[in-house]
């Protein structure tokens, strides 16, 4: 028998029921014969003993795997030689590393796309709604045991959801006060009802536009910073640490940036009310020749204190659920940038949606309860 005889893929196929042993050279140089050999395999196989094999590589392995995917056969039957093993697993682990099917368009796809996302939404609510469970009973516990409060990490998380933001969210709001002011006044102005506009930006400010303004901007602001600074922790195993010294991550991350936000989101849309107020100030006195006193006293006369109620009433709503989103995101981190990066967009998204929701709910329900 010649060299180049030996070398090549060897099939034998012994007993009942038919077990294989393969020998020879099971690599790229002899393909077609592998694909031969393979192709003259017996239908009810036992098991299959790769460990004669003299040379393996990429190619035999793929072809051995895609054999026992072809009659689905369990591959790890397959027995091989000690030194094969690791590349055996290492070709097993990348085999299914394909690229991902193009984008399919249609009725069909869109509804099952539409159905994936719909579950997976559905998913988010119970967790976060379990997430929400599960602080409430520790921010319980904290209130037993004082000595698990953080004071320290409170008192700063305050001030960076707060503080910090008090620039932004006064200007953004008295730009939108003077925007809300001057588009009110082009149309009450055809019906000689231009001082109608100060009832128009009070009403708005102070039961709509100054918590949801103020939410908004927080839930871009906050809710990714939270993610971010959660989501890094957890990437570099530091949740683990924490958990593995025996303390709770949801004392030390989650109940201080809580607490933080539920104090400083009524803070906030109150700055967020005065300076929207001012923007229509603004707008009356320079572009609709109104004076400052008349305006004032116009708002004395016609504002009622269950509209400033109503808009406070909701910020600590929004505050929650900001803050359990945000948490709840950082601690989905899977450990990479990329997860970082995704679960960071899908706090903000979240957030804002979800207070638009909150929002749009409550003002239909005061609406029918007449307040």
């Amino acid at each position: 028998m010649t060299a180049p005889t030996v070398s090549r893929p060897q099939l034998v196929s012994e007993g009942s029921p038919p077990r294989v042993r393969l020998s020879g050279q099971w690599t790229l140089e002899h393909s077609d014969a592998i694909s031969e050999a393979l192709a003259t395999v017996p239908p009810d196989l036992e098991a299959i003993d790769a460990t004669m094999v003299d040379r393996l590589d990429s190619l035999g392995v793929l072809q051995l795997l895609r054999f026992s995917r072809r009659r689905d056969f369990d591959f790890e039957r397959i027995a091989f030689h000690d030194t094969h093993r690791n590349l055996v697993s290492a070709i097993e682990d990348v085999a299914d590393d394909r690229p991902k099917k193009k984008r399919e368009y249609g009725v069909a796809a869109a509804l099952a796309r539409l159905g994936v996302a719909m579950h997976d939404n559905y998913k988010e609510v119970r967790v976060l709604v379990g997430f929400f469970g599960e602080t409430l009973v520790k921010l319980v516990r904290t209130f037993k045991e004082p000595s698990r409060f953080r004071p320290t990490a409170t008192v700063h998380h305050m001030e960076q959801v707060g503080l910090d933001a008090v620039p932004l969210v006064a200007l953004l709001c008295y730009l939108v006060g003077a925007v809300v002011a001057f588009l009110g006044s082009n149309i009450l102005r055809d019906f000689g009802a231009t001082i109608y506009v100060v009832e128009l930006v009070s009403i708005a400010f102070l039961r709509e536009f100054g918590v949801l303004l103020t939410a908004i901007i927080l839930a871009g602001r906050t809710a990714s910073a939270f993610t971010a600074q959660i989501g890094a922790m957890k990437s570099r195993e530091e949740i683990d640490a924490i958990r593995t010294m025996g303390m709770d991550p949801i004392d030390l991350l989650v109940i201080p940036r809580v607490l933080a936000l539920l104090v400083m989101l009524p803070l906030l849309t109150f700055v967020a009310m005065v300076f929207g107020l001012l923007g229509g100030l603004t707008v009356g006195a320079y572009g609709l020749d109104i004076p400052p006193m008349q305006y004032l006293a116009r708002m004395h006369e016609t504002m009622e204190l269950r509209h400033f109620v109503v808009g406070l009433v909701k910020a600590p709503f929004f505050a929650l659920v900001i803050s359990l989103i945000g948490c709840l995101e950082g601690l989905q981190v899977e450990g990479t940038a990329e997860s970082v990066g995704e679960r960071t967009t899908s706090s903000v998204v979240q957030a804002i949606s979800l207070v638009i929701v909150l929002d749009a709910a409550a003002a239909i329900w005061f609406m029918e309860m007449g307040y």
